[in-house]
């Protein structure tokens, strides 16, 4: 049974109002900035632990520019398709079409750092654009992934933290403005592709236009599965991976005490899961 401490983001109440910041992290893992470019993909690179996707194994990945991590090889796919048709064992927050040579766009980075105090590797896309050079809108998103071999041989786990996220998709893929056409995907698969021993988990709002960016009704910046506004958790156990359930309320259900400006950062929470 996994039970460790996790630190929430900081929470303010002012004006009456809970203002969370974003969980994503820019402390650290920046080591390497992936030149700017359109569907282009480094790797393998070294996550500096070893980790257990669905029975295979591995201490290496592929970075993908377009929101996505892959296992056995790289991928330049820049319209989403369902994860279920994945022929590649992938973990993408937000597979889209992302376009980083545009004027005014971030550069996604990689590297590997310490997350909770445990060994992790990151990949961090920060305000970045979409095809071809867009800027009018911008999305910060991130992957992390944390060794928990402490718990097992293999066991890791997943972050998916959003920021703003204003775009979804790149007009190659039917999109004006950033918006409509083949829109972005976020969950997991194992990529054996539809059938039998396939498994894939996508985010609610996954491929639906309008759902995941700021605003949708699945907007990925303002739910969460793990109780942290923005954030994303998932939990590799003996090469499998489960959603853990939450011990966390969520913003607007914390209770507030008082009238006065009231700060709180370094949030604990206690985690039990199965």
């Amino acid at each position: 049974m996994r039970n460790y401490l996790k630190l929430l983001p900081a929470v303010a109440l002012l004006g009456g109002s809970l203002a969370w910041a974003s969980p994503v992290d820019t402390t650290d893992f920046t080591a390497t900035t992936f030149a700017a470019n359109d569907d282009g993909s480094v790797g393998p690179v070294n996550l500096g632990f070893s980790a257990d996707f669905f029975g295979v194994t591995t201490s290496q990945v592929y970075v993908n520019n377009n929101g996505n991590l892959t296992f056995s090889g790289p991928l330049s796919a820049y319209t989403p398709g369902g994860l279920q048709s994945s022929s590649l064992p992938i973990i993408a927050p937000f597979w889209a079409d992302v376009d980083t040579r545009g004027a005014g766009s971030g550069l996604t980075t990689y590297g590997t750092g310490t997350y909770d105090g445990y060994s992790a590797f990151d990949i961090l896309w920060p305000a970045v654009g979409y095809y071809g050079a867009q800027t009018d809108k911008l999305d910060t998103f991130q992957v992390i992934l944390v060794d928990r071999s402490d718990l097992g041989a293999g066991d890791f786990d997943i972050y998916f933290n959003y920021g703003p996220m204003q775009w979804e998709t790149g007009q190659a893929s039917g999109g004006v403005d950033g918006l409509g056409g083949s829109c972005a995907v976020a969950g997991y698969s194992n990529g054996t592709g539809a059938g039998a021993g396939e498994v894939t988990y996508e985010l609610p709002g996954s491929s639906v236009c309008g759902a995941l960016i700021d605003g949708g009704a699945d907007a990925l910046s303002s739910n969460t599965n793990d109780g942290v506004t923005g954030q994303y958790e998932f939990e590799a156990i003996n090469g499998q991976v489960v959603t853990p359930p939450s011990a966390t309320p969520e913003p607007s259900s914390l209770l507030l005490l008082g009238t006065g400006a009231l700060s709180m950062a370094g949030v604990i929470r206690r985690k039990l899961t199965a």
